[in-house]
């Protein structure tokens, strides 16, 4: 009990930290911090990057150790090592685990996984120099920031679609891939002076990727899988908040999560002005649009997709005016059912059915808080009647010629908006009650 009261503490202290330096970069926006370094390895600042760190859980990167092996030696031992070589200059990061992962469309992500220790170190580091950054960051920067989400960011769409009738509809190619390194360490050098501390951003995105044993340099990008790569993207992309603020707002607004961004105007002048401007501000940033997904959308005639949402103006049928509506796209829709049909397949016909279910209640439970937000009941009926299907099949093919259907063998279970409740009955209606509150414009 001691112990949990003393780490509460050093959550506090790590938090009054984190206060005063977003006060006093918010109070002088030109101000540069000089001495940051030696708080990266307070003790109270790697006791929490630890947590966090281990909260998000991960794999192991090169050197094979996992967080369950740092807990097995003891974490206190770990982070008093890392402080030691963090103060002897002795720290430097190891190469970034390349892995791939799928994507809808059939191709591949790259992911990028440092060791653990390289991430409690950028996660220590990220405590220490992101209010500084938070403190200049605009209000229409939604990615990976704290008490902001993607929920807000699709929110900040629909408001303003309803005066918007033309949207840039922007994709940034390989972004994260294309990030110049140079040109990132001078963005950060405008609000941090502490050369310890631009030595090490500097090395972990020099540090390079081991991929099938063979280790190759990182001259651009930053690794996706970093702790400390959205912070970089953010500070990079500022630029591009920065600039539409100061010089283009009255063409459009700008709502951007990460490097994926629109922006709505009122009209085809400005938003061809608008796309433009884009183009010009990426060259300045060493950055390339997309050629192919990178369109103006006439809101009149078509819709466009933003953070996993389709975007559409449709007639109310109270008013008769076009309204912007919004739900899941095609691609989270297929992504999802994908998911569920791996979760049901014939490879897991061994395992229990209320263990599927449970699987299924992850998946399906996620998806649907995230697009809960949205005019999305159609899409969670459609949803709900997949997994039943799946299910369903899934169980007849346990049953042989036997002739037994599901509801008959479990009749306290049932599906509905979009979780399955497994000897749960009369909990369920909460998801389409709450769609069908928000398609009520």
């Amino acid at each position: 009990m001691h112990a949990g009261n003393g780490q509460l503490h050093q959550n506090e202290k790590s938090r009054q930290l984190q206060r005063r330096l977003y006060l006093a970069a918010k109070k002088c926006r030109n101000r540069r911090f000089h001495a940051l370094f030696d708080r990266i390895f307070r003790p109270d600042v790697l006791w929490r990057a630890w947590e966090e760190v281990k909260a998000n859980g991960g794999s192991a990167g090169v050197d094979g150790v996992s967080l369950e092996e740092v807990e097995r030696q003891g974490v206190a031992l770990f982070l008093e090592a890392i402080a030691g070589d963090l103060k002897a200059g002795r720290y430097k990061p190891q190469p970034v685990l390349r892995v791939y992962i799928p994507k809808p469309d059939g191709r591949q992500r790259p992911l990028g996984i440092p060791t653990v220790r390289d991430r409690v170190v950028q996660q220590a580091c990220r405590i220490v120099i992101e209010p500084i950054f938070e403190a200049n960051f605009q209000d229409h920067s939604f990615g990976f920031r704290p008490k902001r989400s993607a929920a807000q960011a699709v929110r900040a769409v629909d408001k303003v679609l309803l005066r918007g009738w033309w949207v840039v509809d922007a994709d940034i190619q390989g972004y994260f891939d294309a990030i110049d390194h140079d040109l990132l360490l001078t963005l950060v050098k405008r609000r941090v002076s502490d050369r310890r501390v631009l030595k090490l951003l500097d090395q972990w995105l020099k540090a390079g990727v081991m991929e099938e044993g063979q280790w190759r340099a990182t001259d651009l990008g930053s690794p996706q899988g970093g702790v400390i790569s959205p912070l970089m993207a953010n500070i990079y992309l500022h630029v591009l908040d920065m600039y539409w603020t100061k010089q283009y707002s009255e063409l459009g607004t700008l709502c951007r999560y990460a490097d994926d961004f629109v922006v709505v105007c009122r009209s085809k002048p400005d938003a061809e002005r608008a796309l433009e401007s884009i183009r010009q501000i990426m060259e300045k940033l060493k950055l390339t649009l997309h050629p192919t997904k990178t369109r103006l959308v006439d809101l009149g005639r078509e819709g466009f997709e933003f953070l996993g949402f389709h975007f559409h103006k449709r007639t109310d049928r109270r008013t008769g005016k076009l309204l912007p509506y919004f739900w899941p796209g095609q691609k989270a829709m297929k992504t999802v059912r994908s998911k569920i049909r791996q979760l049901t397949g014939y490879s897991r016909k061994r395992v229990p059915m209320a263990k599927i279910v449970n699987d299924l209640n992850l998946v399906i439970r996620g998806w649907r808080n995230y697009f809960s937000v949205g005019n999305s009941t159609k899409q969670l009926k459609a949803l709900d009647h997949y997994a039943w299907l799946r299910i369903h099949r899934s169980f007849l093919a346990r049953q042989g010629n036997r002739g037994d259907t599901l509801r008959a063998r479990f009749p306290a279970w049932h599906v509905c908006c979009g979780v399955e409740h497994f000897y749960q009955p009369g909990i369920c209606g909460k998801g389409f009650e709450r769609s069908r509150r928000t398609d009520n414009r």
